[in-house]
């Protein structure tokens, strides 16, 4: 099926575009490059039969197939750490579902990762009072074959000569060695309720806070360092907290150590067993004591890390390629939700609705569910570095990586023709989707981020398709609390919908998105250079490392 004529005919917002993509600075919403007519327009800028049934199949509770397919992997599956079993069922199950749906699929296997899953954790203090601690494990952590018992303490602020002597007396011992917070409460409750200054200046106190504790940590040199050295001593296990600056939520990452557990406390408890076990000259306490109970294992040879494939073959440019993109991968703590499971089930839910709607597209259009992405943007750069078709030809890729509000943001990302090729594509699409979206026209690159980079970093357009970030960084990215309850549907079927929309605009599309990139502003010199690529075959022991 081919496009109507109308939709790539007589817009003067091309003209707008052209010029900003090619000179301007400027952020832009969508709303000042639609035509007259599409400003007007309740709904349907065009008449285009494809855009009414995307719109009717995405948009509608009843058709949407997001809220399935989110039960089925984030609350049924739940986390998908790299190497681990969840991370294996699934690949098995995204494959499964496109393959029902009669798209194309293929595993693209890059690389190997370790395998381990951790299944619970208790975690009491039994001295001087007792108390259920909340607390995670941290990923790739030994566990204790068993309830452990042992008495709290804090790295001291001591010399790097006396450190040695130190570790002699720390066997059998859990090992604080995370900063305590002075408050957990969140930013916003201290700026509503507090007292003029009362925020700032505790802000000011932790960030010097901080600093010593950095220092302390260098002294013996740093962090992984430390909790190495704590694992060859015979340490009980290892004890951190990485507070998310939010009501309950701290960010859960890797394990440094091979032999003893570590495992992360809320910013609440952390706080409490801090106190009890620091020293105060002058001060007699009863030392205190917990009992940890990990159940986390290596489970032998390292796993098969894959990206998931598919594919709707184009039928009058097959070898060049609209590319969905999103990461499978997640962290452990939660349930991936937001990271990455919406973005996820939404290239999916896009992709069942193209097969259905528009089959036989212009250009070959792609799925890409990566492995990966969170030790490193691995299995999107292993993919794009085993594809260079792909690369040669892509006309667009687009990638989803953070929450579930709606796409509210999208940068050319230093491309001086994508503003155009978007601003034409959005004509089409309703005034619904596109009037909450700015393009960032001419924009720069990113110099980290997500998948998209892969692309960016050889030169080949890839955006990404962003929502509202700040509470998302704050409340779910990598956090204990990343799960089902956070999705936001109405708004993930709006991405899903506007995300088919731009494949099928993209697709159809007589001209290519051309590869010219503006000279990028000074980052640390006299002029940046454009990103580069990461290494596509990370080890796991570097990746643990790192």
């Amino acid at each position: 099926m081919t496009a109507s004529p109308s939709i790539f005919g007589g817009l003067s917002a091309l003209a707008l575009a052209a010029s900003l993509g090619l000179t301007g600075l400027a952020t832009v919403t969508v709303a000042t490059l639609a035509t007259p007519e599409a400003a007007s327009a309740q709904t349907f800028p065009t008449d285009d039969p494809v855009i009414r049934a995307l719109w009717n199949e995405g948009m509608n509770e009843e058709n949407s197939k997001l809220r399935e397919l989110g039960h089925a992997l984030i609350d049924s599956i739940g986390p998908r750490l790299s190497g681990s079993p969840g991370f294996q069922q699934s690949v098995e199950w995204a494959d499964g579902i496109l393959a029902g749906w009669g798209i194309e699929t293929s595993r693209h296997e890059y690389g190997t990762w370790v395998s381990w899953e951790g299944d619970f954790i208790h975690a009491d203090l039994l001295a001087p009072r007792r108390r259920t601690l909340e607390a995670h494990i941290l990923a790739w952590s030994p566990g204790t074959d068993g309830p452990v018992e042992g008495d709290v303490v804090v790295i001291p602020e001591i010399s790097a000569g006396e450190f040695g002597g130190w570790l002699e007396g720390v066997a059998g011992k859990f090992v604080l060695i995370s900063m305590p917070e002075e408050s957990c409460r969140a930013e916003h409750e201290w700026r509503t309720w507090g007292r003029d200054g009362a925020f700032d200046a505790l802000r000011a106190e932790r960030q010097q806070a901080m600093t010593e504790w950095n220092q302390r940590l260098l002294t013996f040199g740093g962090q992984a360092t430390v909790s190495r050295a704590l694992d060859a001593a015979g340490a009980a296990g290892i004890i951190t907290s990485r507070w998310s600056e939010g009501w309950g939520v701290n960010k859960i990452f890797s394990a440094a150590t091979d032999g003893i557990p570590s495992i992360d406390v809320s910013c609440e408890d952390y706080g409490l067993l801090y106190r009890l076990a620091e020293e105060v000259p002058g001060v007699e306490r009863e030392a205190p004591r917990m009992r940890l109970n990990v159940e986390a294992r290596f489970l032998g040879d390292e796993a098969p890390m894959f990206n998931v494939i598919g594919t709707i073959p184009g039928t009058e440019l097959p070898d060049e390629y609209v590319l969905l993109s999103a990461h499978l991968d997640s962290w452990h703590a939660a349930s991936g939700a937001t990271d990455n499971g919406t973005g996820t089930i939404l290239m999916m839910e896009a992709m069942r609705m193209l097969k259905a709607h528009y089959p036989n597209p212009r250009r070959t259009i792609v799925v890409g569910l990566w492995g990966g992405e969170e030790q490193g943007l691995i299995g999107s750069n292993a993919y794009a570095e085993d594809h260079p078709e792909v690369i040669d030809g892509l006309q667009v890729a687009m990638n989803q990586d953070n929450g579930t509000w709606r796409v509210d943001y999208i940068r050319m990302m230093g491309f001086t023709g994508a503003g155009a090729h978007f601003a034409r594509w959005f004509s089409a699409i309703p005034n619904e989707i596109t009037d909450f979206i700015e393009l960032d026209i001419p924009g720069v690159p990113e110099f980290g981020g997500s998948d998209h980079m892969a692309f960016i970093c050889r030169q080949a357009p890839g955006f990404r398709l962003q929502s509202s970030y700040p509470e998302y960084r704050q409340y779910t990215w990598h956090t204990n609390r990343d799960t089902y309850d956070k999705i936001v549907w109405d708004d993930l079927r709006n991405n899903a919908t506007l995300t088919a929309m731009l494949a099928y605009m993209a697709s159809e599309d007589p001209d290519r998105v051309p590869r010219d990139v503006r000279v990028l502003p000074a980052q640390t010199g006299p002029q940046s250079t454009w990103p580069s690529c990461n290494n596509a075959r990370r080890s796991w022991e570097e990746g643990q490392r790192r």
